[in-house]
């Protein structure tokens, strides 16, 4: 065992239940019956994981989501497998309000029935977009148990670790989820030609923008909601982040399963389900992005401190507030 998980074992307190609270139902979003259908707020003791389509009630049979064969092509190509004639939400009074009391029923729950409530409530318009962190690969361990069809993508920049793709490969193994690569419109020769060298040098937000929020932006057309693996104890933008909110930057409802864990929480359960995790973070990279914007952190470094080493960035912008109480998140 690696002394960076010894360290995380020393410090861990155990994890405890949290209790589900007990609410009544809550109020139910009207949609246009063109685009979809009215639709009730699940509690999560009513949520059962043979019931995934929208809309449907608990043990309701319903047939899994198929898996996406997984693509390499960029992101402004129509995947496949998004929905048809989905035209997506519209954040009315009534969908943030619905939002809001389904985040407060949410707020104590694990992240196993926060992802249940967010298949209920959202399948098959329901993806994940993950970087191989070590609490991606905690929900995508959960989604191998609950819904291992749910389609995860992940933003391929052209300037990932050779770990962390290989990781992926790890993680097909283990669960039978292959994760989508997506790509910007212009591969990094074409972007450093274009730019006349490396952006992220002297422009590193601009890169991000372009290679991360743009593929993002266009990977999620056709999708309700989007889960992120975010935590609230990691960037100050992070911190006021929901459980269930919207999404403005790209226009749908974010699930935040893991948002009240902590760094302890997330290493004992990897510890726990021998969760595949990257190699690079026995060798002193707690948070891991691109390779050239990714540096090792001394012992007892903030966690985040490698990435953008000497700048004031701590973000790529996926997690950055972009409006006012956080609807940008």
């Amino acid at each position: 065992m690696s002394s960076y998980l010894i360290n995380i074992i020393m410090l861990a307190e155990p994890m405890t239940a949290r209790p589900l609270p007990r609410t009544e139902t809550l109020p139910a979003v009207t949609q246009p019956e063109s685009v979809m259908p009215p639709l009730r707020i699940l509690r999560p003791d009513e949520i059962a994981s043979s019931a995934i389509g929208i809309g449907v009630e608990p043990g309701t049979p319903q047939t899994p989501a198929s898996q996406t064969p997984a693509s390499q092509t960029p992101a402004s190509q129509t995947p496949a497998s998004e929905p048809a004639a989905w035209h997506g939400l519209e954040p009315t009074a009534e969908l943030l309000a619905e939002l809001a009391d389904a985040s407060e029923c949410l707020e104590t729950a694990h992240p196993r029935e926060i992802l249940r409530w967010g298949l209920e409530r959202f399948a098959p318009q329901f993806t994940m977009a993950t970087a191989f962190g070590p609490e991606g690969c905690c929900i995508l361990h959960m989604l191998g148990d609950i819904e291992p069809g749910v389609k995860v993508i992940n933003l391929d920049t052209g300037y990932q670790f050779a770990e962390t793709l290989e990781l992926r490969e790890r993680i097909k193994d283990r669960y039978g989820i292959e994760v989508e690569l997506v790509r910007p419109e212009l591969s990094v020769a074409e972007y450093e030609k274009e730019h006349g060298g490396p952006l992220y040098t002297h422009r590193p937000d601009q890169c991000c923008f372009d290679r991360k929020v743009l593929p993002l932006r266009r990977a999620v057309k056709g999708y309700a909601s989007w889960i992120s693996a975010i935590r609230g104890d990691q960037t100050e933008h992070r911190k006021v982040a929901g459980v269930i909110q919207w999404d403005a930057k790209f226009n749908l409802v974010k699930v935040n399963p893991l948002l009240h864990w902590t760094k302890k929480d997330v290493w004992n359960f990897i510890i726990k389900h021998d969760v595949p995790y990257n190699p690079l973070h026995d060798r002193g990279y707690p948070s891991i992005g691109c390779w050239p914007c990714t540096a090792p952190v001394e012992d007892g470094g903030d966690d985040r401190s490698g990435r953008w080493a000497g700048s004031q960035k701590k973000e790529c912008g996926l997690h950055v507030i972009e409006h006012q109480e956080g609807s940008g998140i």
